[in-house]
């Protein structure tokens, strides 16, 4: 196979162009700021109104890409992906859940991209189709925003995005005919939620900066100019979702940041109740059983999170009682209340596991696995009057197993396990957990797989993941598509950072603010440690992340560009500074609260712009890069990417290929399609092998 590293045609060069910023009496300039479209709120939805001096550049590093690594890579990238494929069962369904007289599930067929959503009688008989995706979708990008039946059970609204923008449109389906009614709900946030009379839908609105704001109560039949506004919230630093208890007798109202929250209850078609005002800093959710609420929160001080109680008719905190109390060490993740039990999602030293709770008595039991490094979760059905919840479990050497948990008598039910067509033998693969050792002590765990006869003996190369922000922990699950690269003698290795939670929330705090430098050198200390225990060659790692992941990478290869052989930069978040400063750009207020305010604060500007990717690009060498976006992203916008690949492109020193794919209609999630994203996945893999010589 032709290595992409052998001469390629000459990369685009960006123009530069004066643009000055002045900010706490310090000026910086920034010559690729004309690559941020003035009409960027128009691009999101119609991007064909790109200008045209930006689209031309955009398009000539998708030309050089194509021309330098990809049509080159074409037989290397096309295998990885029938690898990767062949690891799926195409024509899989999920797991029913029962609600009612049905059961709902969702089904994929082979070859096709989307999902079918089906259900059948409880009791048996012939599957409905209720909704084929595949041909909704047509041609064109389909961004399934999901689909959700009537509490009667006649109606189906389900919602679809057609341009990566992440605005949706609300179609009503009857099913009773199979059709669309013809009524659509336009440009909402979100896939709507229905109110208990099965006449009404309750959805979001975005702003003109692209923030989920505003509530509007839909009553079918009527038109949509006429949707009553039901809750709007003026600070542009707060998000609002709507959603409902799973005893359904309240809509819920969600409205937070990353560390604040405050929760309205709306019951029938009534006012909204506020549950308790918000308090900087204090988290909480709610749910409901038998006039009792509750809350999964932080108050008081429960870094870790406890579980409260109130009356419904009296909710306010001053009127929480403890259930649970707060553990410091013991992450309390997610809750589940039914009519008779609860069940909580916990962490403890970096491991999950789900505590049962008789709510009747107080009894308690613990679920958890034996394996060094795994993946657990628990969901809800539609159903609050049930003994029963679904339980995932994997690793990742494990592929997925659905258990149906019985919290009456501990019993678990295999309802599924993925299956891999192609062939695995979990023997053959190692999980191994270690920890690497961070500059001030700390202890980073580190989630390795690796084929059991891949060489522990420093001559490996290791692809190193990373992500870092907003409390993400990443779980240590099974993957088909890591299976490509640890076949071809990689060591897969996870680097859970501070910023995630994956030691609690104080490790969340300590990767955020004040402290986000913590996550870039965990990050080396990682790499590191893979080199010093054998587990990688020196030079031979490649690192990954995307969107806040993105400016990790960012940030690594401006401090340590000599230890990667190569960096995969996915939607990455790499112009912090310039974004955090414009409060006009999507999400900006929001995410003040987890990476400063630079507007506000000298602490703050002086802090990120030491950091920040962009800022911090030098003339010094830099390793082979890959950076992939998305046009219509509302999340890291496009030019975040474009500028920071033009900036190195005039400043690095050396001759390591580095390239820019921006998908001209697609968003933040990439390509829509399920085949779509794993061609995607392997194209990133291409490039991982060609940089350590393995293409």
């Amino acid at each position: 196979m032709t290595t992409p590293l052998a001469t390629p045609p000459s990369p685009p060069i960006a123009e530069r162009r004066q643009h000055a910023v002045t900010q706490h009496g310090v000026t910086r300039q920034d010559p690729y700021h004309w690559l941020r479209a003035e009409n960027w709120q128009e691009v999101m939805q119609a991007p064909e109104h790109l200008p045209g001096d930006i689209r031309a550049y955009i398009e000539a590093e998708n030309a050089y890409f194509a021309a330098a690594f990809e049509t080159p890579q074409a037989a290397l990238t096309e295998a990885i992906y029938r690898e990767i494929r062949g690891r799926i069962k195409e024509d899989d369904s999920g797991v029913a859940s029962p609600d009612g007289p049905f059961a709902y599930n969702s089904r994929m067929l082979e070859g096709q991209q989307y999902p079918l959503i089906v259900r059948t009688a409880r009791e048996g008989g012939p599957e409905t189709v209720l909704l084929d995706c595949n041909i909704e979708a047509g041609d064109g990008y389909f961004g399934f925003g999901g689909a959700e039946h009537s509490p009667d059970h006649t109606l189906l609204a389900w919602a679809a995005d057609r341009q990566g923008s992440e605005y949706y449109d609300i179609h009503i389906r009857d099913l009773a005919t199979g059709k669309d009614t013809g009524e659509t709900i336009t440009d909402t946030a979100d896939g709507g939620t229905w109110a208990a009379d099965g006449r009404s839908l309750y959805y979001t609105e975005f702003d003109d900066s692209h923030r989920p704001f505003r509530v509007r109560r839909h009553v079918l039949g009527t038109a949509q100019g006429d949707d009553e506004i039901v809750f709007e919230e003026a600070d542009p630093g707060f998000f609002v979702g709507v959603g409902e208890t799973l005893s359904r007798k309240f809509i819920t109202i969600d409205v937070h940041d990353h560390q604040t929250s405050e929760v309205w209850l709306i019951a029938g078609d009534g006012a909204p109740l506020l549950v308790s005002a918000r308090l900087t800093d204090r988290e909480y959710d709610v749910e409901e059983r038998g006039g009792v609420l509750y809350m999964l929160t932080n108050a008081d001080g429960a870094e870790d999170f406890k579980v409260v109680t109130a009356p419904a008719d009296a909710p306010d905190a001053a009127n929480w009682t403890d259930l649970v109390p707060h553990t410091p060490g013991v992450l309390i993740l997610d809750i589940i209340v039914l009519s008779n039990h609860m069940a909580r999602l916990e962490r403890v030293e970096g491991l999950p596991r789900i505590v049962v709770r008789d709510l009747r008595d107080g009894r308690e039991w613990t679920v958890k696995f034996d394996e060094e490094a795994y993946s657990l979760g628990m969901s809800a059905g539609y159903e609050f009057d049930t003994a029963t919840i679904r339980m995932t479990y994997s690793s990742p050497t494990t592929p997925n197993r659905t258990y149906d948990l019985d919290l009456e008598t501990g019993a678990r039910t295999l309802l599924k396990e993925q299956e891999v067509p192609s062939g695995h033998d979990p023997a053959d693969y190692v999980t191994r957990r270690i920890f690497a050792e961070a500059a001030d002590g700390e202890r980073v765990p580190v989630t390795l797989l690796y084929r059991r006869d891949t060489p522990i003996d420093g001559t490996a190369p290791a692809l190193l993941y990373g992500y870092g922000a907003y409390g993400v922990s990443l779980p240590a699950a099974f993957s088909v598509s890591a299976l490509s690269l640890a076949d071809r003698g990689f060591v897969y290795a996870t680097a859970h950072v501070r910023g995630g939670m994956e030691k609690g929330y104080g490790w969340y705090k300590a990767g955020r603010r004040e402290h986000k430098a913590n996550s870039f050198s965990d990050f080396t200390a990682a790499a590191e440690k893979l080199i010093q225990d054998g587990y990688a060659a020196p030079g031979r790692i490649v690192a990954e992340g995307g969107s806040a992941g993105g400016m990790l990478m960012g940030a690594i290869a401006n401090s340590r560009p000599e230890l990667w052989a190569g960096i995969l930069a996915l939607v990455p978040f790499v112009d912090v500074l310039n974004t955090m400063s414009d409060e006009t750009l999507p999400l900006t207020p929001p995410e003040w609260p987890e990476w400063g305010n630079p507007l506000l604060s000298a602490d703050d500007f002086a802090r990120i712009a030491a950091y920040a990717p962009y800022e911090q690009v030098a003339a010094q060498n830099y390793p082979p890069i890959f950076a992939l976006a998305g046009l219509t992203d509302p999340r890291v916008t496009y030019w975040e990417p474009a500028k920071w690949v033009a900036k190195l492109r005039a400043s690095k020193t050396d001759g390591n290929p580095l390239y820019l794919k921006t998908h001209m209609g697609a968003g933040h999630q990439g390509a829509s399609g399920r085949f779509d994203r794993l061609k995607e996945t392997a194209l990133s893999y291409a490039f991982a092998l060609s940089v350590v010589g393995l293409a």
